[in-house]
């Protein structure tokens, strides 16, 4: 399967968002309005994204492609 190219912003604004609500998630997080409005705005910035209105951008295989990118680069990212 081909997999459309998507952009480095909104692999990186789905990457932040799993942060997110994962510190949002823990037993005491600290913040909780900072990250509730931290959510919102990333999860506004997904949903509106440009990207959704392009052709590659298709709703149903872009949107599942999202989680393979974003995986490799959380493995990047938090590699030791």
């Amino acid at each position: 399967m081909a997999h459309s190219t998507l952009p480095d912003d909104l692999a990186q604004a789905q990457y932040d968002w799993g942060r997110t609500y994962t510190a949002l998630a823990a037993a005491h997080p600290r913040g909780t309005t900072a990250l509730r409005r931290r959510l919102l705005h990333l999860s506004n910035r997904l949903f509106w994204h440009p990207f959704w209105s392009t052709p590659a951008g298709h709703p149903t295989a872009a949107r599942a492609a999202l989680s393979q990118p974003v995986r490799a680069h959380k493995r990047g990212r938090d590699a030791p």
